[in-house]
């Protein structure tokens, strides 16, 4: 096989990848690195303070801006109150108002989005977030904690939220692995090309 048309296969395999609205699945190997002149967005919300950890070692190793996602109503302390308000938002497709807000999103290329698991997916301020912005052509890379039941449906559920982003392969550990997680988030980072 000559050259140029290598060239034009593989090409077009990469337009393949990127081309419809959101692929997971598209093998890191086929992207260009995405870190160095992007501009990096590491979002989270966290309620233990797991989620704000793996937040910051991708900080730490990825650089950009870090922003937490935080409701206007906070949850409550107690873990049976918080699972019954969490199931509650679920079943009503409830998007509580969030205290902040991000002015220059635009300006972003990346957006790291960061959770715990509740439920299967993730929690309802992160749906506001993920609904109040214009997130078209960006990447979006989501993280999450759980308690022993891995990711979820998140990944597929920020997809579906966000059907003109591209959503890389995500990062999901169990929460009280999160403050020793540094050197798995950084392998996970390079798989991904972020680092």
């Amino acid at each position: 096989m000559n050259k140029v048309l290598f060239s034009l296969l593989m090409t077009a395999a990469f337009l393949v990848c990127i081309g419809g609205s959101v692929h997971m699945n598209c093998a890191a190997e086929e992207a260009a690195p995405l870190s160095g002149a992007k501009k990096i967005l590491v979002a989270y919300f966290s309620h233990t303070g797991n989620t704000r950890q793996i937040a910051e070692h991708i900080h730490a190793i990825a650089g950009g801006d870090l922003f937490e996602i935080q409701a206007v109503d906070p949850y409550p302390a107690d873990y049976h109150a918080v699972l019954e308000k969490a199931r509650q938002e679920l079943e009503s497709r409830y998007k509580p108002a969030l205290k902040t807000t991000i002015e220059n999103i635009g300006s972003y290329d990346v957006l790291f989005v960061g959770y715990p698991i509740w439920f299967g997916t993730y929690p309802a301020p992160v749906k506001t977030f993920l609904s109040e912005y214009d997130l078209s052509g960006k990447t979006i890379v989501p993280f999450s904690t759980h308690g022993g039941g891995g990711p979820g449906r998140s990944a597929s559920d920020v997809s579906k939220l966000c059907p003109r982003s591209t959503v890389l392969e995500g990062f999901s550990i169990p929460g009280n692995s999160a403050k020793t997680a540094r050197d798995t988030v950084a392998e996970w980072l390079k798989k991904i090309r972020m680092t």
